[in-house]
């Protein structure tokens, strides 16, 4: 087989569907290929197989980005009202769950179906599964076009637009891979630091013992970590934490970081506690009035220094208002986290300085496209990434 098309997509995934959708509307001959036998898996997996599919509230403060500012074109250019009403035309029902976040009252399947039906109306050729075995460009002197030259398992394709949208490292076990940032490598295209985000903490297993045995409990809590903010559910587990609040700081933590949680959230806890400072009650008693039973025995274990329990009223005012203090800013040292497996996104990707925001093309090398995951744009947990996958797909779609 050797094809010429003007557009080929690398990464059937929600951005290169969208690119290709877009691509394809306006009159591009487009090929879109995967290395996977089956499509879009990591859409299938979405928001517990419901697919958080978009937020409401989306704007450039959810996304980080070594250049903050980038994200800000293609997220105005294609917004959440816009996917939605795609979502409505395909006669999807969906629900907020909360802070914007909408989900379908189906299953993700049905986001799929959607832009698989999309881009058959826009004429999108499929080749799944295709593994791209060589890249390069196609010497001006042969086509002065230029161009790409794709190897692939199932013959050669010749491009003269090439767009990148293969994802990052995260959720390696449904076919993740490095293959977008190696074709950056090629062409000379630097790659900002990568790491795992959105993922659960893993502390080391003396410091965790308190409560490795307490997996599956949630708290209520706000959670920091260098300067970031989150108030959502912690949930602790066999390892560590996760839950909510957990992924979106972990977007923000550094090795060696310290995690700030803030366990009472709608109480003063020093006025509270003296209050009570006279009850004969033990303190993790009194505390599973706020706190979940088993979590407060532990954690008064692992972090009130007078051990055997003692009442409340044993207590001197200088112990409470530390005990308080410590509820209001407990302070965890993560060893690590639980690495791309268990991350929903990867962190860095293509520098942003190398890629016009307006289109998605790199500024190196004309007609190569990096869209999706794979740039360096990470969104917080709620919907963000799926709609800066639209914002991105949708833009290079408009010039490729």
């Amino acid at each position: 087989m050797r094809l010429e098309k003007e557009v080929v997509v690398i990464g059937a995934g929600a951005a290169g569907m969208m690119c290709a959708i877009e691509a394809g509307k306006r009159g591009r001959s487009v090929m879109l290929l995967d290395h996977a036998s089956k499509l879009a898996e990591k859409i299938r997996i979405s928001g517990g197989g419901r697919c958080n599919f978009t937020n409401l509230y989306t704007k450039p403060e959810n996304f980080l980005s070594h250049n903050p500012h980038f994200c800000r074109s293609a997220l105005a250019r294609f917004t959440p009202q816009n996917f939605v009403k795609l979502v409505e035309t395909h006669g999807i029902r969906y629900h907020e769950k909360k802070l914007g976040q909408l989900f379908c009252d189906g299953s993700s399947q049905q986001i799929i179906d959607l832009l698989r039906h999309e881009c058959d109306g826009a004429g999108v050729e499929w080749q799944m599964p295709c593994r791209v075995t060589n890249t390069s460009c196609i010497d001006a002197a042969m086509a002065p076009a230029g161009g790409f030259m794709l190897e692939t398992d199932r013959g050669t394709v010749t491009t003269h637009s090439l767009v990148i949208a293969t994802g990052g490292l995260s959720i390696p076990q449904i076919g993740a891979s490095s293959f977008g940032y190696g074709i950056a490598t090629q062409f000379g295209i630097t790659i900002t630091p990568l790491r795992p985000a959105l993922v659960p903490l893993v502390f080391a297993p003396e410091q965790f013992s308190s409560f490795s045995e307490l997996p599956g409990i949630a708290i209520d809590a706000i959670v920091s970590c260098n300067a970031a903010c989150f108030r959502e559910n912690l949930l602790l587990t066999h390892r560590g934490l996760s839950g909510p609040a957990i992924l979106q700081v972990s977007s923000y933590w550094q090795t060696g970081a310290l995690i700030h949680i803030n366990l009472l959230p709608n109480l003063d806890a020093a006025a509270w506690l003296y209050a009570h400072r006279h009850r004969p009650s033990l303190l993790p008693n009194l505390l599973a009035q706020y706190l979940p039973r088993r979590f407060a025995q532990a954690w008064c274990e692992a972090v009130v220094p007078s051990q055997p329990a003692r009442p409340i009223n044993q207590h001197s005012e200088t112990e409470l208002k530390q005990i308080a203090a410590q509820l209001h800013n407990w302070e965890v040292t993560p060893s690590g986290t639980a690495g791309y497996k268990k991350a929903e996104v990867t962190l860095g990707g293509v520098d942003t300085r190398e890629l016009s925001s307006k289109t998605m093309e790199t500024k190196k090398i004309p007609g190569l496209y990096f869209v999706g995951e794979v740039v360096d744009v990470t969104g917080h947990l709620g919907g963000f990434n799926f709609q800066w996958a639209w914002a991105s797909g949708y833009a290079a779609g408009q010039f490729v």
